[in-house]
């Protein structure tokens, strides 16, 4: 038996660009805004909100804050009573929030789900923000000579691909740039303003310095403040509400993935020493998001939006798709296959690096684009005719990872 269809009735992104520290501003008011923006965006009467699922990963560390599933009914008295709860996953936080709303209405349990994802980061020093995020690693047993936890490991994981396939720097580069240069058109994107003259995509010391190992500055996504929230509804509630304003550009949650496995980076290379792909599970994860999609591969996507907290990340992100061999993401890079109007658009809405990385929000933001995108109603960055969007997502050295699948329902197409 199938499960019950889950479909996206809308949704809202903060300025991920905004310093909320500097605002006045705490995680009551992102919470506040972006559940407001989100219930407004799909024209869903909150009073019909039947459950609320928060995606957030560090708020004790950066705020003290904790029992965030507690926030909305802070903040939206309407939300009274109304069942909730946080979700941590590091950077795949949001991601499983979502799946745990979808669960609520495949199972009958409920109908109309918000689900909110929040993050503070700049209300700290920025190497103090880095630190803050070293617990989605294994505390003392691995990184213990970095400087920066996740500049650290995600070299070692461009190192590792150097080493099987070899890597040109000038490839991840490019993927930065490409990325930044989409970011230009999101309204909403951290990075929409910030200038970056002809060296800041090569090796010169003073505009692109390193950080940790082969990673330099534009190799690695910004701390970011910012929230973002969706409403998710019930095959049952979209029929009963069939002829009201609340189904407009409704997009469909049509297949997903999601895979955990231990905390060690170096024993999942140790593990896929003799595979083609560097993280099975990854590869695992998007498939099963493919097969419950019922679509054969990457080609039946006009566009993806991948986990790029590095660019080393993207790098990983394009082979495990499918749209190269193994240790070729390179060729995807160098034909242009990956820019809005190639093959398989990556990040039109300029990614983590581009558009900001609120860890706990990233995976509600990247499903709320590919809502965005097949809903025809992303604006600037448009992937033009996008009826089927991909999205990866996770935590850690890709300890935890989500892939979703959105577009129109398929008896429509």
């Amino acid at each position: 038996m199938s499960p019950e269809p889950v479909w996206i009735a809308g949704g809202y992104q903060s300025d991920f660009s905004r310093n909320l520290s500097k605002d006045g501003l705490d995680l009551d008011a992102l919470t506040a805004e972006v559940a407001r923006g989100a219930l407004d965006a799909a024209n869903i009467p909150i009073a019909d909100i039947d459950v609320v699922h928060v995606g957030n990963a560090f708020a004790q560390v950066y705020t003290g804050q904790g029992h965030l599933g507690a926030m909305p009914a802070s903040v939206l008295p309407d939300l009274w009573g109304v069942p909730a709860t946080r979700h941590e996953g590091a950077c795949a936080s949001g991601s499983l929030a979502i799946l745990a709303a979808m669960a609520d209405l495949e199972s009958g349990r409920y109908d109309c789900a918000l689900v909110v994802g929040v993050e503070l980061e700049k209300n700290v020093p920025g190497d103090l923000g880095a630190k803050n995020m070293s617990g989605a690693a294994w505390i003392g047993h691995e990184g213990q000579d970095a400087k920066f936890m996740w500049p650290y490991m995600f070299s070692r994981i461009a190192d590792e691909y150097d080493k099987r396939y070899g890597l040109d720097p000038g490839h991840l580069w490019s993927i930065a740039e490409l990325n930044t240069r989409n970011a230009r058109s999101n309204p909403n994107a951290q990075t929409r303003g910030w200038q970056f003259g002809p060296a800041s995509f090569t090796d010169d010391a003073d505009a692109n310095p390193v950080v940790e190992g082969r990673l330099h500055k534009v190799d690695c996504g910004p701390l970011t403040d910012g929230g973002a929230a969706v409403v998710l509804i019930s095959d049952r509630y979209r029929r009963a509400h069939t002829e009201t304003a609340e189904q407009k550009d409704l997009s469909r949650i049509l297949g997903w993935g999601h895979r955990t496995v231990g905390l060690l980076l170096e024993e999942k290379l140790a593990r896929s020493a003799d595979e083609p792909l560097m993280f099975p599970h990854v590869s695992a994860a998007i498939g099963d998001a493919f097969t419950r999609a019922g679509i054969s591969g990457v080609d039946d996507l006009d566009l993806i939006e991948t986990h790029d907290c590095f660019t080393a990340s993207e790098y990983m992100a394009i082979d495990h798709f499918g749209i190269t061999k193994p240790g070729e993401s390179w060729r995807a890079i160098e034909s242009g296959e990956l820019e809005i109007g190639g093959r398989i658009p990556m990040n039109p809405s300029g990614g983590l690096l581009g558009g900001g990385h609120p860890v706990g929000a990233t995976g509600v933001r990247m499903l709320l684009d590919c809502h965005k995108q097949v809903t025809g109603t992303a604006g600037d960055y448009q992937v033009p005719g996008a009826a089927r969007a991909g999205m990866l997502n996770f935590g850690g050295s890709t300890t935890t990872t989500v892939s979703f699948v959105v577009g129109r329902d398929r008896s429509e197409r």
